[in-house]
Order: C-alpha cells, then sequence, then structure tokens
C-alpha cells in the first residue's frame, strides 16, 4: 500500500484528506473480520442476516482518512455551537417557533446528537444536527471489525474506549438526570412500525445491550403504549424510560398522545425528547447560527462568531418576499425542510423545478443553505470503479464528541441502497512533531 500522507499544518488538513483517501482506496473493508465479529458479538443468526444479507450496503467497502486538524476543527466548531445553546437568549428565539412540548424543560440532556460535516477547501462545514442520529452502535461494530483491517495493512490501530459501555453509561445518566438513584427497570425502543425501519438491526443491538445490563426492553410502535395510573404502560409491563427513535419530533400526531401525556406529567423519561430537537436540530436555528447581526445581538463573543460563520455552511430561512433572489441563486444552494430529516423533501437547487421551487417558497418552512459539495471517492466495487460521495458525522452528548463515522453514497444524498456505499470507518491521521505518523480509528 502506498504510505499515508504526512500531516502537515490544520491548513494542509483538506488536500491530506483528498491525498489519504485516493491513497488508501485499496484499502476495503474486511468483510471475513466482520462477519467474524458480528458472529462473536451477536450470537443471533437472525441479526446477523439482517446485517449481512438483507443490507448488504448497511456498511462500506473502504475506510475514510481524515486529518486531525480536520476533526479538532469539527469538534471546536461543536463546542461553539453548544456555548451558543446553552444561552438564555438563544433558547428563547428558537423556542418561539417550537411545537409546544419543546417548551416543558426536562433534566434529561437527550442522547445521540449527529453533527454532520462535509470536508470543504476551506476546511470542515457542519451541514446540519441531528437530535436522534442513529448509526452509533453499528459504527461501533465497524470500528472493532476495522481493526483487524488495519493491522493486517500495517497500521497502528485502535480503539481507545469501549463504547457499548459509553452509550449504557450515557441512557443511565440520563435517567439518573431525572429519577437520581432508583433503578432502572424497563426500557421502550419506540418508532413508528419497527420491523419495517432500516435501522432495525440496531434496535435490536441496543435491546441486547439493555438486556445484557438487567434491563427490561421492548421495541414497539408508539400506538402500543398507554398512559394510565400515572405511569406510562407497554402491555402489563411500565416503561421507565423511552429511547425515542420517532421522527416526530414535537410529539404532535394524535396517535402519540399517551406518549406525549406521559411525557409531560414526568411519568416517563424520554431521551432525545422535543426540546433537544427544537434546541439543536431544527434548521432554521442553523439561520441564527450564521447571521452575525444575530449572533451579536445575542451577546455571542467574537471568537465564538469567527468559529461559528467559518464553520457551518450559511443558511437563511426560505420567504415569499425573497423568492426572485432565491431563484436566481438557486445553483449554490441547498433547500431543506425546517424539520426535515434523512434528507426528505430535500432539493439541490441546480436539480430543482419551477414547480417544485414555487411549492418550496409556498409552504413557507424551508431553508435555503449554501451548497457545500462533498468530497468525492472513487472505489473499486465488483472489480468496476464507482464514484462516491462522502460526509463525517460527530456523534455527541453533553457537548463531547463520542464517535466519529463516515458515509458514502451515490447520488443526492445518503441511501445506504448502492453499491459501495454506507457506513465507513475513519483513519485519524496525527503528526506528534517529528514527522511520525500514527494511525487511530475515530472513537473518542
Amino acid at each position: 500500500m502506498t504510505p499515508l500522507p504526512q500531516v502537515a499544518t490544520e491548513h494542509e488538513s483538506t488536500q491530506l484528506t483528498d491525498q489519504g483517501n485516493a491513497e488508501c482506496r485499496y484499502l476495503s473493508l474486511d468483510r471475513d473480520a466482520m462477519r467474524k465479529a458480528l458472529r462473536q458479538q451477536l450470537d443471533d443468526d437472525l441479526l446477523y442476516r439482517m446485517l449481512i444479507e438483507e443490507r448488504p450496503h448497511q456498511f462500506a467497502e473502504a475506510l475514510v482518512v481524515v486529518a486531525e486538524s480536520s476533526i479538532r476543527s469539527q469538534r471546536d466548531i461543536i463546542t461553539a455551537i453548544e456555548s451558543v445553546i446553552a444561552m438564555p437568549a438563544y433558547q428563547q428565539r428558537v423556542l418561539a417557533y417550537a411545537p409546544g412540548a419543546a417548551q416543558f424543560i426536562p433534566k434529561a440532556h437527550g442522547v445521540f446528537f449527529g453533527y454532520d460535516f462535509h470536508l470543504s477547501p476551506k476546511g470542515p462545514q457542519l451541514i446540519e444536527i441531528n437530535s436522534n442520529a442513529g448509526g452509533a452502535l453499528l459504527n461501533a461494530i465497524l470500528i472493532r471489525a476495522q481493526t483487524a483491517c488495519c493491522d493486517s495493512a500495517g497500521l497502528n490501530a485502535s480503539a481507545v474506549q469501549n463504547p457499548e459501555q459509553a452509550f449504557m453509561a450515557m441512557f443511565l445518566e440520563e435517567w439518573q438526570a431525572e429519577r437520581g438513584q432508583q433503578p432502572l427497570h424497563s426500557i421502550a425502543i419506540v418508532d413508528e412500525n419497527p420491523p419495517t425501519q432500516f435501522m432495525l438491526p440496531e434496535f435490536l443491538l441496543f435491546k441486547k445491550l439493555f438486556e445484557q445490563n438487567n434491563i427490561n426492553t421492548v421495541i414497539c410502535d408508539p400506538s402500543e403504549l398507554d398512559y394510565r395510573d400515572g405511569a406510562l404502560w407497554h402491555g402489563d409491563m411500565p416503561i421507565d424510560l423511552v429511547y425515542n427513535r420517532l421522527t416526530d419530533f414535537g410529539l404532535e400526531a394524535g396517535t402519540l398522545k399517551p406518549l406525549r401525556e406521559a411525557y409531560l406529567a414526568e411519568a416517563v423519561v424520554v431521551t432525545p425528547h422535543p426540546r433537544a430537537h427544537a434546541l439543536y436540530a431544527d434548521k432554521r436555528n442553523l439561520a441564527i447560527l450564521t447571521d452575525e447581526t444575530a449572533l451579536r445581538e445575542l451577546g455571542v463573543a467574537a471568537e465564538t462568531r469567527a468559529l461559528l460563520l467559518g464553520g457551518i455552511a450559511h443558511t437563511d430561512c426560505v420567504h415569499k418576499e425573497d423568492a426572485e433572489a432565491l431563484w436566481a441563486a438557486r445553483k449554490h444552494l441547498f433547500f431543506k425542510p425546517a424539520k426535515g430529516y434523512g434528507s426528505k423533501a430535500a432539493y439541490r437547487g441546480d436539480g430543482v423545478t419551477k414547480r417544485v421551487f414555487g411549492e418550496i417558497v409556498l409552504q413557507g418552512n424551508y431553508v435555503a443553505q449554501a451548497l457545500v459539495r462533498p468530497t468525492e471517492r472513487q472505489l473499486k466495487v465488483e472489480n468496476e470503479m464507482v464514484d462516491l460521495k462522502l460526509d463525517l458525522r460527530q456523534y455527541v452528548y453533553r457537548g463531547q464528541a463520542q464517535l466519529t463515522s463516515a458515509r458514502l453514497y451515490q447520488g443526492q444524498t445518503t441511501n445506504f441502497r448502492t453499491p459501495g456505499s454506507g457506513f465507513a470507518g475513519v483513519v485519524v491521521i496525527s503528526d506528534d512533531g517529528k514527522g511520525d505518523r500514527s494511525v487511530a480509528l475515530a472513537l473518542t
């Protein structure tokens, strides 16, 4: 294999990443190691088949190389964002357009925030924040399997902590924030019609993790929950904590009434919760975080403003009066619904039709974000060279990054359905100042 490039300065991180990914494109996923790791860790033939056979593009075909300076920059941007979100003036502003349930203030913080970045010539650019980001446990398995891959390539690969242990501690911290030292007896992993969800394997992995820690766990549709006698119930089992994977972030649908009422009555701990989405993940918030005047009005320090303005893709709310200017600039924009998720109803401006654009303007709940083109890579898949794009995700809890992952994809957005695509292990290249190189899988 061609030697990995050496890190020189933070300003060269983008060039380093480009070079590293190009030179390491043959460092493919060791699928035998993955299968062996899954067999050992899961001890579950059904779950194994779901991950390997039914979802062949869950895991990508290659590693992604990222400069340590780029990772540092991403985490600096995250720290800056978190500092603003903690400000009462910011919270008052974003809660003005949040759903009613978001006005309730829980003690729990919310698990698995996902900060998604594209890499650009001027450094990493945040494109969105997710409040119930999936894939962390799947990536933990991927990282463990990738260790063998890196060793076989002569790289010094290591994971610095046990991710399952860290995730379990996070859920216990959420519980204890609300209930102190009361024992946690039961968890419901809740999503609409779970058997049809693409991320069902991760739900099953979390169920195993919770049960290994002596917590009764069910995976269920919200319609299976009932609020009565001061508790949330699944059948005859009272639910202590809901791991919320729903995309109705405000719990507004009529079918969610029992869950919403139990949450607002503090009869159950919900994580992530409506307030978490309102403070972090409503895409209209990015319009505030990239508006220097708004940041000044909020009292944000100059150094923090510089990090936000330089590290977040500029975002504006779509208003009817700006339609003509937005249409003229559309080729440089990405249109996203304010409460969107998973790229649903999102449009790159250079491909949007006049009709769809008219609908975007008419709905009035969209943002227009500066288009930051994702890094592109070539990968050999089934003896053919395939062009893939990549983005990076930082999984974050209480402001601290837990795990870094990458996603490779074709087309407009991540879909986990095209050859070579899926979650990819991240190799972080660092420099000790003497020109020596070390490589570590991005679990921190």
